[in-house]
């Protein structure tokens, strides 16, 4: 049997990646002339370092894997051979099997490449997301404020804070702001309220709590509601106030 370092089957990858020396390459393109196992190897080497370099995944030939991965296994257990004895020494023989072991390697990761991929979309998608849904919490906010009945409604907030509420009663909504909002920890937010004629409480949306401008449509139908006011609140927001207000916006006008 001919010696694996000498098996010509095992310069499809250096040939794929135009590593052979110029006498190997043309030995090895008259062994390929006749070698139907070799053109499929030559093929997919080239499509997969094609495809890998692309970031994307390839199909590879039906048992290409399991027999590179067989090469390299026999090729451990040979022994240094003399330099000068035919043929290339191991080591260069080692070369091109750990080239052909690198793209099987790469093969396997394409699964990974593919996932990154994926990850890509999945971040653009929720980009894209995010920016629809600004766009459209903007668009809502110009309608309350160009509404024709608008009504501008403005209070004092505790430490220094200001807030402001235009009002829609053709629109049935409101559109609360506010300037000076301290910044909350541990993951605390600023809840929201509509106070009704009888006194009672209803959850109109949550601001964040990183103390930046905001500016939103409350949260529900306006009602019958006389005033809008902000309470600080765990993590999620409340059913029912837990702290003081920091203030009311009476919405009479």
């Amino acid at each position: 049997m001919t010696p694996l370092e000498d098996d010509p089957h095992l310069d499809a990858a250096a040939y794929a990646l135009h590593a052979l020396p110029p006498a190997e390459e043309a030995a090895f393109l008259n062994h390929l002339a006749g070698c139907e196992q070799c053109s499929g190897d030559v093929a997919g080497f080239q499509a997969t370092t094609a495809r890998v370099a692309a970031v994307e995944t390839a199909p590879v030939p039906p048992g290409l894997r399991a027999r590179v991965l067989d090469a390299v296994s026999h090729t451990r257990q040979e022994q240094q051979r003399d330099p000068g004895a035919h043929g290339l020494p191991l080591k260069a023989r080692g070369l091109r099997l750990a080239l052909a072991a690198s793209i099987t390697a790469a093969v396997g990761l394409g699964g990974v490449a593919a996932w990154q991929h994926a990850q890509a979309d999945d971040a653009r998608a929720r980009v894209t997301q995010v920016r629809e849904e600004a766009r459209e919490a903007q668009d809502a906010i110009t309608d309350v404020l160009t509404a024709p009945d608008a009504t501008l409604h403005t209070g004092e907030l505790s430490d220094g804070a200001a807030a402001a509420v235009v009002v829609s009663r053709q629109k049935a909504e409101a559109v609360f702001t506010a300037h000076g909002l301290p910044a909350l920890t541990g993951g605390k937010v600023y809840e929201l309220w509509y106070a009704e004629p009888t006194g009672d409480l209803r959850a109109a949306g949550l601001l964040p709590g990183s103390g930046d401008r905001p500016a939103r449509v409350l949260d529900g139908p306006l009602g019958d509601a006389v005033a809008v006011g902000i309470t600080v609140e765990p993590p999620g927001g409340s059913p029912q106030p837990t702290t003081e207000p920091l203030g009311i916006v009476s919405l009479s006008t």
